[in-house]
């Protein structure tokens, strides 16, 4: 077996690996297999010679392919300011990027996309496949207690700080996710038990058509309008938002809609529920993933 043959088939043997970091890393499916093939074609180019660290060297190569992706991203992206919310940003994607989403988590996508491309790999790389400071120093051209401060960063802004205490923020997903399941479900009447009677819904203009009312009062009109809106649903997940726990909507890991709750714990009722869909107020939210 010459050098060529036997790269192409440890390149396989790694290659779900180097999908895994490459969809943490750029957060789509479609993007991430194109990152794999790039680096596929650099590494096939350059050979194995002198590599002790097969794995180490693949991972290292695919990373500075996603980075470059990121920077470029960061460049060209106008935070898509312009672009309509329509039925399609509500529905799942293809099967191996809703897979994928799932294993990373969808809010950590949101937080993730909030990095900066050097904050996102130093993150990805250490905290979620253990590449040591040294390596990822290497990779970035920084010495690793610069490196480890900027994972440090990173960590922070992933984990969030709520002023709730972990009973608050417990009881509040609850909630949360009960609201969520009930309306998946179709369930009117669980959905009541999770409303406080007079609650009041008020809903971002850019999510209804011209004429609807952009505000709901009452338990049995806010439930028949989750009803309603169940495709929304399906795809929204618990967050932390703004040190509360909320739901965030967001397709292929770009949030698009995020709902802020307010809750009465003693009850343990939703007593308001703001959907926030307008992206300058979307950017200024804080996002973060919640303990599993």
């Amino acid at each position: 077996m010459d050098d060529q043959d036997f790269l192409a088939r440890q390149f396989e043997v790694h290659r779900a690996h180097l999908r895994a970091v490459s969809y943490r890393m750029l957060g789509s499916y479609s993007e991430a297999e194109d990152a794999v093939q790039d680096a596929w074609l650099r590494v096939s180019r350059a050979g194995v010679e002198g590599v002790d660290n097969l794995a180490g060297w693949l991972t290292t190569v695919v990373a500075r392919v996603c980075l470059n992706h990121l920077r470029a991203r960061k460049r060209e992206d106008v935070l898509d300011d312009e672009v309509s919310l329509t039925h399609r940003d509500f529905t799942p994607g293809p099967e191996g990027e809703a897979e994928l989403a799932d294993s990373v988590g969808l809010a950590m996508l949101v937080v993730l996309d909030t990095l900066t491309p050097v904050e996102r790999l130093a993150f990805v790389l250490h905290d979620m496949f253990a590449v040591p400071f040294d390596d990822l120093a290497a990779m970035l051209d920084r010495s690793p207690s610069a490196t480890r401060q900027i994972a440090s960063r990173a960590r922070r802004r992933v984990q969030g700080q709520s002023m709730k205490s972990s009973v608050e923020l417990a009881g509040q997903r609850v909630m949360v996710e009960a609201f969520l399941a009930a309306s998946r479900r179709g369930d009117f009447e669980a959905l009541l038990n999770v409303l406080d009677p007079d609650i009041v819904f008020h809903i971002d203009p850019t999510l209804v058509t011209p004429g609807q009312p952009t505000e709901l009062r009452g338990a049995h009109t806010v439930a028949s309008n989750a009803l309603a809106y169940a495709s929304r649903t399906r795809v929204a997940r618990a967050a932390l938002v703004n040190g509360e726990v909320g739901m965030i909507v967001a397709p292929r890991g770009k949030l698009r809609t995020a709902g802020l709750f307010v809750f009465d714990l003693n009850r343990q009722v939703i007593v308001f529920v703001e959907l926030i869909a307008e992206p300058g107020r979307l950017r200024a939210l804080d996002v973060a993933i919640l303990d599993a």
